[in-house]
């Protein structure tokens, strides 16, 4: 089954600062590089280009075909840069493998279902790795690894080993990194705080540590009787 989506593109002759220029046009600039490949400018409607990055994320492999060109190029989208609060495109990479030889990728993990154990009160489900690093050929790679947590049992855990992707996929994970396990729902304390005394105005001094000045030496102006001599 070819799972590849496809798009087409135009080699870019404008470069540099200038090529912001096309956004107005309804292009957005791109680049297709790889490993032996020559790097290549081009640009693709951003339209079209909005829908692929949504489609295929980093890790569904992409047909491009760059006119006039007639063989379309193996890639995968390696960066995307947008506009912070549009979120429209200013800048797309796209990576371009050769179909005959592994590459190495990290493919999201999406949970499905829900298990009966976690119904039961003080249960709760503890997420290890979301992501699984994979050798493959690239007609290989999967768009997403589903786990399904409908037969996950109280205090049963899914570890990297209990995956099973099939002897096209080579997993690069640590197999007995946890992914899923339920197990008690985490109990929090919290500490009461009381509230502070509160301290007259005219203590505020004695309240601080230090004696108040009438208690020291007196009331202010009134002088101290003389000691009677024997």
């Amino acid at each position: 089954m070819d799972n590849h989506l496809k798009l087409e593109a135009t080699k870019r002759v404008i470069l540099g600062k200038k090529s912001r220029s096309l956004v107005r046009e309804g292009l957005t600039p791109a680049h297709v590089f790889g490993s032996g490949v020559e790097s290549v400018a081009i640009q693709c409607s951003s339209a079209e280009l909005d829908k692929m990055v949504r489609a295929a994320g980093t890790t569904r492999p992409i047909k491009l075909t760059i006119k006039p060109e007639r063989k379309a190029r193996d890639c995968f989208i390696r960066e995307v840069q947008a506009e912070a609060i549009s979120r429209k495109l200013i800048h797309v990479d796209f990576y371009q493998v050769q179909p005959d030889k592994p590459i190495k990728s990290s493919i999201p993990i999406v949970f499905m279902g829900e298990s009966v154990a976690l119904k039961g009160k003080g249960r709760q489900l503890n997420i290890g790795v979301t992501r699984l690093k994979v050798e493959c050929l690239p007609s290989d790679l999967p768009a997403q690894i589903d786990v399904d947590l409908k037969e996950l049992a109280e205090e049963h855990a899914i570890h990297v080993r209990d995956l099973k992707l099939g002897e096209k996929v080579t997993i690069r994970t640590d197999i007995n990194q946890l992914i899923a396990k339920i197990g008690a729902a985490k109990k929090y304390e919290f500490e009461e705080v009381k509230p502070k005394a509160k301290v007259e105005a005219g203590d505020a001094a004695t309240a601080e540590g230090e004696a108040a000045p009438a208690e020291a030496e007196g009331k202010a102006g009134e002088k101290k009787p003389a000691e009677k001599k024997a």
